[in-house]
């Protein structure tokens, strides 16, 4: 038996007693707990006290009722399945009921409940929510593989393969098999599942939730274990999937088990709030009222609530809590412009704060979530001669949004019903309604998360992992220069992008362009951003481990580690630059070239003498020199210096205007006829490996020969090089630089142009 199915009974007389003396039970259909107001545009149930499951306990050790009858046990579930699907078909309820309740026949919780009372409370936890009915019945059944005798197959052939494989996901993986492997493998087996059917984690976050419930008379040590699982891993998955609902009171919950202290004072507050007797949302929400009745929009307007954990964040972010604190404004129409229509109204008969509106809807949530967000000022505030909201007016939060915005917000995937069918089963067409998003049966997040698993074989890595992974909030989405898009968490670098989108051959990225700018990979991208990867074409060419400082997503990060374990001499900040693919001319190139110094060495002491420049003073030599390398047909004029040398620079070299301004005296200065030069190059290039060996190699194929050569230390991963270089012929430098340019990685050479002082 499931060690989450024995030991997690049902402390008390019900099973919404939470640990720890957790919350109070609420039900999971949210927008029932709302008293309807205003003027209700269409008819919604009213919430379903808690069911007490000792009762259904004993109804189901009456057995299985006639054939032709309904159990009892499983009353309560057709009633809530059916306000949601007034037609469907409740065959297999009935069916699955029966193989469920004889298959665990004495088996018991430790509550002393039957066992029973468990996939049934599961089981009403989805039909609440909206459910349909192949998910209901491998609900009722997601235990008997794992705990009865019961096998896959007889699941299948009774119940067909869309229930086999929803029971096959959630069946969890047995210790005795696996060892201390067993819970990692166990997720990693439900999320490659759910990426075939997400249906299999709502059926498992419905299973978590009940036996969260349910922790009360668990050891403190296994609430706790159990408690952080739930957090870092069930949670994170019930946001992902917009399934509110369960997050919401699952994170009240682990809230009152790990955190008991803050639970409490935080209960009180809610406590104290309530025994005030006045409610300043209840002001503005008649306000509200009667706003929208005047402008003729049909609307319910809520009160909403904030639950526990909410309470303490708001509190832990403003400090001391105001009445309005306390919960929302919800305002529910039918059409997606009635909500616009709200939000304008609101902001013009009350004080708006513009800074707290968020637009849900043109801009929908990674979640599926859709709503408008804003705030308003409580009606006091308006007496403000200066249109400002003072420090000490309460505000109220507004949450605008349709009934079926609200239904999905609430339930997320489980509230459309199932989303592999050809046509959605919510509406009475067989379309959904103009403006509301269809389900991506494979979101953005889960893509990744399969794809980086299947690089993550050691358990150990996986589940630290997917828990990293799942802490990462929000999703963003870069576009292709080819408009593809690449959907990225939020935070998200060029390193990810380029993983994203070449998996392992992004080894041999070399930059990006974002938005049409050259960008360093360690750039942050936005929601929005157009990513243009550039890719060196050495195919052996690898990351640095510079790289790991700016990859945000699980699989950049294995790929890179995986890169660096099996290259161990190429794992420094550097990028590697082996000079093992040189042909001889460029080998006999890099014999001339000198090691790699600071960029402090970068100009050389000594000028090289220039024997084709001819200069008007006698006896004079003439250096060229290193600020500017001046090369024919260069215009230049000259400084006389120590010892009978004068230095010859470039007309335009900002030190010409240096040393004219401290009074310093041209000599004049012209080419001689012969052809050869020397010149100092800069190279700016994305640090990769090969790369000085490349750039040698290419100057000693164009038939330079490399006088001396430095590489700055990397800086964002770009690295600057600076190369003096002995030319046969002064017209062969136009074609040297374009080659050089043309090396995968640079993306600029231009001439030495440093500053100089007067006595260079």
């Amino acid at each position: 038996m499931s060690a989450e199915a024995a030991d997690h009974p049902t402390p008390g007389a019900g099973a919404g007693s939470p640990a720890r003396g957790g919350p109070p039970a609420r039900s999971t259909s949210r927008v029932g707990e709302d008293a309807s107001v205003g003027e209700p545009s269409v008819h919604r149930r009213r919430g379903r006290p808690r069911i007490d499951l000792r009762r259904l306990g004993r109804a189901a050790l009456l057995g299985p009722a006639a054939r032709d009858r309904l159990p009892d046990a499983i009353g309560h579930v057709v009633e809530a399945h059916r306000a949601h699907f007034p037609d469907a078909d409740i065959e297999p309820l009935r069916k699955a009921y029966v193989l469920a309740e004889s298959s665990h026949r004495g088996q018991m919780r430790k509550s002393g409940e039957p066992y029973i009372t468990h996939p049934l409370a599961v089981t009403l936890i989805l039909a609440e929510l909206g459910a349909e009915t192949t998910t209901l019945t491998a609900s009722l059944l997601h235990d008997t593989v794992e705990d009865t005798d019961v096998t896959l197959d007889q699941v299948g052939a009774e119940f067909g393969e869309e229930v086999r494989y929803l029971v096959d996901g959630v069946t969890k993986l047995e210790k005795v098999d696996y060892g201390a492997a067993a819970e990692p493998e166990t997720f990693r087996k439900m999320l490659v599942a759910t990426g075939n059917d997400v249906r299999v984690m709502s059926i498992k976050l419905a299973d978590r939730l009940h036996n969260v419930r349910t922790l009360g008379v668990m050891r403190p040590e296994k609430q706790v274990r159990i408690a952080k699982v739930t957090r870092d891993v069930l949670i994170p998955l019930a946001e992902r999937l917009g399934v509110q609902a369960l997050k919401t009171e699952l994170e009240d919950l682990v809230f009152a088990i790990l955190h008991p202290e803050e639970y409490d004072e935080t209960r009180e507050l809610i406590a104290a709030n309530a025994a005030r007797g006045t409610d300043p949302l209840a002001d503005i929400a008649e306000e509200v009222r009667s706003v929208l009745r005047e402008a003729g929009i049909t609307a319910d307007v809520l009160i909403r609530p904030r639950h526990f954990l909410s309470v303490h964040r708001v509190r832990r972010k403003r400090g001391e809590l105001r009445g309005a604190d306390f919960g929302r404004l919800l305002v529910l129409v039918n059409e997606v412009a009635d909500c616009y229509g709200v939000l304008g109204e609101l902001h013009t008969c009350l004080t708006p704060v513009v800074s707290e509106f968020k637009d849900f809807i043109a801009v929908p949530k990674f979640n599926l979530y859709q709503s408008l967000h804003t705030a308003v000022a409580l009606p006091q505030a308006r007496t403000d001669v200066h249109g400002g909201i003072p420090a000490a007016v309460e505000v109220a939060e507004v949450l605008i949004r349709t009934h079926q915005m609200h239904k999905v917000a609430e339930a997320g995937v489980i509230a459309l019903g199932n989303p592999y069918a050809p046509a959605a089963e919510d509406t009475a067409d067989g379309e959904r309604p103009e403006g509301e998003r269809a389900d991506p049966t494979r979101p953005g997040w889960l893509s990744r998360l399969l794809e980086w698993q299947q690089a993550a074989p050691d358990p150990d890595t996986f589940w630290s992992t997917l828990r990293e992974d799942l802490a990462q909030d929000g999703e963003i989405t870069v576009f292709r220069p080819d408009g593809g898009r690449l959907g990225l968490p939020a935070g998200a670098s060029c390193v990810d992008a380029a993983y994203a989108q070449y998996g392992e051959d992004a080894h041999a990225c070399i930059g990006a362009r974002v938005n049409g700018r050259l960008a360093t990979l360690s750039t942050v991208l936005r929601d929005g951003d157009t990513v243009q990867l550039l890719m060196g074409q050495d195919p052996s060419s690898g990351p640095s481990r510079e790289w790991l400082d700016h990859a945000r997503t699980p699989a950049a990060r294995i790929a890179i580690s995986r890169w660096l374990a099996s290259h161990p001499s190429a794992a420094g900040v550097l990028p590697a630059m082996s000079t093992g693919r040189l042909r001889p001319a460029a080998q006999a190139a890099k014999s001339r070239t000198a090691a790699p110094r600071t960029a402090a060495d970068a100009t050389p002491a000594v000028r090289p003498a220039a024997a084709n420049v001819v200069v008007d003073q006698a006896g004079a030599t003439a250096r060229l020199a290193g600020c500017c390398t001046p090369v024919p047909p260069d215009a230049v004029t000259a400084f006389a210096v120590r010892g009978g040398v004068v230095t010859v620079h470039r007309v335009e070299c900002p030190a010409v205007a240096q040393m004219k301004g401290v009074g310093r005296t041209e000599v004049g200065v012209r080419w001689g006829d012969t052809a050869e030069c020397r010149v100092t190059l800069i190279a700016e290039s994305f640090g990769r490996p090969h790369l000085l060996a490349d750039l040698t190699e290419v100057i000693a194929l164009e038939g330079a020969a490399i006088v001396s050569a430095t590489v700055e230390p990397p800086s964002q991963q770009r690295v600057r090089h600076t190369y003096t270089l002995q030319l046969p012929d002064a017209a062969h430098l136009p074609g040297l630089m374009r080659a050089m340019r043309n090396v995968p990685g640079v993306y600029d050479v231009s001439r030495a142009q440093h500053p100089a002082t007067a006595t260079s």
